[in-house]
């Protein structure tokens, strides 16, 4: 009976540090930490770069600041992303493999003066 009690719980200790180590959200979050990254700054209508050249067909990641005094939202109805920024705030998207091209965004609260393009080569 003990040897039946000592293997139960050595089969269930194992099923757990299998469970953990598979994790797909720990997965997740160590692929976003180690994304490429490229920085753009929001503020009241300007973006700073206005335009961004990436590799083709790799996931990135934009880190974004909003450093103006005013809202702000990262828009691209091409990569179909979105994000809204509170003046004086930080965020980041994500953004999985692009094919070589140019892709649109913009800031969604000054459309007519913050356009920006991601040129995926």
């Amino acid at each position: 009976m003990k040897i039946s009690l000592i293997i139960t719980l050595c089969v269930t200790a194992v099923l757990a540090l299998v469970l953990t180590l598979s994790n797909p959200k720990r997965d997740e979050a160590k692929t976003k930490e180690e994304l490429l990254t490229f920085e753009l700054d929001m503020a009241d209508g300007k973006l700073t770069p206005s335009r961004i050249e990436v590799p083709a067909n790799q996931p990135i990641k934009i880190s974004i600041t909003n450093s103006g005094k005013k809202a702000a939202e990262f828009e691209s109805i091409q990569l179909r992303k979105e994000k809204v920024l509170a003046p004086g705030s930080k965020s980041f998207v994500v953004i999985k493999k692009m094919a070589p091209g140019e892709y649109k965004f913009f800031d969604d609260f000054h459309q007519a003066t913050a356009q920006g393009v991601i040129v995926a080569r």
